[in-house]
């Protein structure tokens, strides 16, 4: 077999294809890699069939086109190969159906001795790894070549072609029949995950919508920047398949701000994005090369990711060059690429794959090959973008690592804020048995002796324990228990609770409470656990504020639809009167207390929509509650 690149630039072939050549071939392979427009593509095919009406001939448009050492954009590559001992056979499918396309054209194209498929599809609608498990259905073992067509990174519309027909959605492919073609493959990667997993949304079927609760082009405009988002298929979601690293890159934009993907993800999948290894690109050798001597090589083709090209610009051609002294080189650029191995077809992406076909069975000589850089531009930019990968590889494992023992950090203070609350749990539930029989020998050694001076001092401690530990068995059970609302006589509650806390007013500042109400019932639907934090917790506030002998005032207001409970007293003036619903805050840390109660009041009246207001000033501090039907 023979290979003849060509290439179409300003309107006409760079050197003239001399069509007698081909004139009586009848095993002609034509494959036309076209950067420029519609247009272009169709007046070539049309050229091409119209002399060579014999061929075979398949098209795509691309990211850049590859003939020998040489990388164009914007440019057209007629690659012709001529075999002797080897029958083609080509097909076209349309549907929507990405599997159904695959199975269709292996179904048209292999035979017995088929040792190859080259074939290329659409960006924007087909879903590449559905499309090749298609293939695989029909047959796994068959190698499988080509790519999705690219756009010149405009990620809108790709076209492909067969003979005369070209498409904007679906594939088309070729096989190549032999008893004697020798074929092998290879690839490269060069893609490393970097950050933090995100998680994929939502997704339809190569159909990106929201990672990480963003929109898909929002997620790369937060870590691109707004300007720089025509380099996102640079930057392609890497997920673990496995335990390897897939990349799979953007290759479509949509006006609603979801990115087209050639396949492979899933709703709930975790990805990284990836980022080129430089050191990776340039240093490591294709397998293919290490053992040339046993593969006669007469033609390669090579199909690579378009990120390479243009993350690496003229440094591609050091991944090009080996083979290029070995054989006619042909390829493009494109937006994903397909790759055999181990009887499975893979949709790759940041990758450049190849493959090397002879007819000729006689070993090749093998030609020194470099990989040394020897232009002084070169090995500059080379040194550079060396230094900048290992910067931010460096960098994001240090990151890495801080997270991962920040992690730690967190599920060991998970732990114990889990055992605090536990403790606290069985802490409340034990307090409650002796407190119960405190208060009740208490009432009984005052039935059988009396009330004393001593007997007084304990129940008024023992009432303060009880508030302290209502407000705790709250906290603890707030999240697990429903507290249902009940309908109630606000005045007889209120009334109940005064008279539990007079003798702690009258014992810890020789205060008494007045309470005043301008109905003789009031009724209200709540939560009596919850009313009852709100009471106790701004009597008990009164009394340990008030000033030594004053009276604390208890309204309790009813008008139409309007209930508004107020506790009054005279008291230092409040220095914040925002700050004191806050946890932990104490203005007078003299005053016995951890600063929870007022907290725990302003969530139980964000969560019942009762309305709280505190005005203090050098003679008097009230807190006020509006319940329902108050303006």
């Amino acid at each position: 077999m023979k290979t003849y690149n060509y290439i179409y630039q300003n309107n006409q072939f760079q050197n003239e294809i001399d069509y007698s050549l081909f004139k009586n071939k009848k095993n002609i392979l034509i494959q036309i890699f076209c950067g420029q427009n519609i247009s272009t593509l169709e007046y070539i095919t049309n050229l091409l069939n119209k002399h060579l009406p014999q061929a075979i001939c398949i098209g795509s448009t691309t990211d850049g086109e590859i003939k020998d050492n040489n990388v164009s954009t914007l440019g057209t590559m007629v690659a012709i190969s001529v075999f002797e001992n080897t029958t083609l056979k080509i097909s076209i499918k349309n549907s929507e159906n990405s599997f159904e396309n695959g199975y269709e054209i292996a179904k048209d194209i292999i035979t017995d001795n088929t040792k190859l498929i080259i074939t290329f599809t659409d960006s924007t609608s087909t879903n590449g790894e559905d499309y090749l498990k298609g293939i695989s259905s029909f047959n796994n073992s068959i190698m499988v070549c080509g790519g999705m067509a690219g756009d010149n990174g405009k990620f809108s519309k790709t076209y492909i072609s067969a003979g005369k027909t070209i498409i904007d959605k679906g594939a088309v492919a070729v096989s190549l029949n032999s008893d004697i073609l020798q074929v092998k493959n290879d690839i490269k990667h060069g893609w490393s995950p970097i950050g933090i997993e995100h998680t994929i949304d939502k997704i339809e079927g190569n159909r990106i919508y929201r990672i990480s609760g963003m929109k898909a082009i929002d997620f790369y405009k937060k870590y691109l920047g707004n300007g720089n988002l025509h380099t996102f298929t640079e930057f392609p979601l890497m997920i673990k398949k496995a335990g390897i690293s897939i990349a799979r890159a953007a290759v479509t934009r949509y006006p609603d701000g979801s990115l087209g993907c050639g396949g492979g993800l899933r709703e709930g999948d975790k990805v990284r994005l990836g980022i080129a290894d430089a050191e990776l690109i340039i240093n490591t050798p294709f397998k293919y090369l290490e053992d040339i001597d046993s593969h006669p090589t007469e033609s390669f083709f090579i199909y690579s990711c378009m990120a390479r090209r243009r993350y690496m610009q003229k440094l591609t051609l050091l991944e090009i060059e080996p083979f290029t002294s070995i054989a006619t080189t042909s390829g493009f650029f494109t937006n994903a690429e397909f790759f055999h191995e181990n009887n499975k077809n893979e949709l790759m992406n940041q990758t450049i794959t190849l493959v090397g076909l002879s007819e000729n069975p006689q070993s090749v000589e093998k030609p020194i090959l470099s990989n040394n850089i020897s232009n002084t531009q070169d090995i500059s930019y080379a040194k550079t973008i060396q230094a900048l990968t290992s910067l931010i590889q460096q960098s994001a494992k240090d990151q890495n690592e801080q997270a991962i023992a920040l992690q730690k950090q967190i599920e060991y203070s998970e732990t114990l804020l889990k055992n605090q609350k536990l403790f606290l749990k069985h802490s409340v539930h034990e307090t409650n048995t002796p407190l119960s029989v405190i208060m009740s020998n208490i009432d009984l050694h005052e039935m059988e002796f009396g009330k004393n001076k001593y007997l007084e001092n304990i129940e008024v401690a023992i009432k303060n324990l009880f508030s302290i530990y209502d407000d705790l068995s709250y906290l603890v059970k707030k999240d697990q228990v429903e507290y249902k609302v009940y309908t109630i006589d606000l005045i007889d509650f209120v009334r109940s609770r005064v008279n539990f806390f007079r003798n702690v007013a009258a014992n810890m500042t020789n205060s008494r409470f007045l309470f005043r109400s301008n109905k003789v019932k009031v009724f209200i639907d709540f939560s009596e656990s919850k009313l009852q934090r709100i009471i106790d917790n701004t009597l008990t506030n009164a009394i340990k504020y008030s000033y030594e002998g004053e009276i604390i005032k208890v309204d309790l207001e009813s008008e139409g639809e309007c209930i508004r409970f107020s506790v009054s007293s005279k008291s230092r003036r409040i220095q914040n009167p925002k700050k004191i619903f806050e946890e932990y805050y104490r203005e007078e840390h003299s005053k016995d207390g951890f600063g929870l109660g007022l907290n725990l009041v302003k969530r139980i009246c964000e969560e019942e929509g009762v309305l709280i207001k505190v005005n203090s000033n050098i003679e008097q501090t009230t807190f006020s509650y509006s319940f329902k039907g108050c303006k």
